[in-house]
């Protein structure tokens, strides 16, 4: 599935999204039905809260190196679930020298023959620090199968280490939590179509989501075989409602806030000594020495 020729100057045009197999009414993945438009929330309200949440993760953050914590939070879901958005906010606010963003590409071809969690390993935090995974090994349970990339033997292994393996890097200290964005039939067409009319946005949009967009039943399967197998007590999967990105935001942050038992011991606000004097011996040299680009908004009020 490719971009149409272009007859208007060069600019790329709109990606042609083929049609669905079949239509599937407005239900979420979790059988409920999808958010009611009347009862998103205001801007105004997401834009206050999300403030009021971005402090409660400074604290949060701000306690878990101070405990020395480690902390895993793995983001799954559909395709356009909004998993980037929500990542983003999250860690906004947050000091980066304290957390990781981990997007791993397809394994390369030594990564094929290592366990199949190795390459993971390698990402899990060290103390005080929290590592946030963009998709991750579930990517087994989900693309990998639906898509052909792995066998029976190695899928169906997986169902049954992974259980082990997550029960192991609870019993060493980390502090693991799983979400899972559940977003209707109806909203993901809405977002794949936008961004196959958004140039801005047409990048999210590879030739991995067009053909997985065919596919929705098949994921459904795999989502509920992943969730049978892999949701457990030390370790369980939390769903969250993402036909409303604001809401699941908020939603999410929320109840991540809620897993940790944290206190607010943010430093103390930095009294600022008085800067020195000015060195009355030292002469700038001519502003116009060097390159200083234009102000191209001068004019706008």
């Amino acid at each position: 599935m490719g971009k149409k020729k272009s007859d208007n100057g060069g600019k790329p045009a709109e990606v042609a999204l083929a049609e669905k197999p079949e239509k599937r009414g407005k239900k979420s993945e979790n059988g409920s039905a999808r958010a009611d438009p009347d009862s998103r929330l205001s801007k105004n309200f997401y834009e206050s809260e999300s403030e009021r949440l971005y402090l409660e993760l400074v604290k949060l953050q701000h306690w878990i190196a101070l405990k020395g914590l480690r902390v895993i939070l793995i983001f799954e879901g559909r395709d356009a679930a909004g998993k980037g958005g929500l990542i983003k906010r999250i860690t906004e606010p947050l000091n980066p020298r304290g957390v990781r963003l981990v997007a791993l590409s397809k394994p390369s071809d030594v990564e094929r023959t290592q366990w199949y969690f190795q390459r993971y390993v390698a990402h899990l935090p060290a103390a005080g620090e929290i590592v946030i995974f963009d998709r991750s090994w579930y990517n087994r349970s989900g693309v990998e199968r639906v898509m052909g990339f792995c066998s029976d033997a190695e899928y169906w292994e997986f169902l049954q280490s992974c259980p082990e393996f997550e029960r192991m890097l609870v019993r060493s200290g980390i502090i693991l939590l799983k979400y899972y964005l559940s977003v209707s039939d109806t909203e993901q067409e809405r977002r794949f179509q936008s961004r196959a009319k958004d140039p801005t946005r047409r990048w999210k949009l590879s030739d991995m989501d067009l053909e997985t967009r065919m596919r929705w039943v098949e994921y459904s399967k795999a989502k509920d075989i992943m969730l049978e197998h892999t949701d457990i007590p030390e370790a369980r999967w939390f769903q969250i409602e993402a036909d409303d990105k604001l809401k699941a935001r908020l939603n999410c942050m929320r109840h991540l806030l809620e897993q940790i038992p944290y206190e607010d011991v943010i430093p103390k606000p930095i009294k600022l000594q008085p800067r020195p004097p000015d060195d009355q011996h030292y002469v700038r040299p001519p502003r116009d020495k060097h390159i200083v680009i234009r102000d191209y908004y001068a004019d706008v009020d």
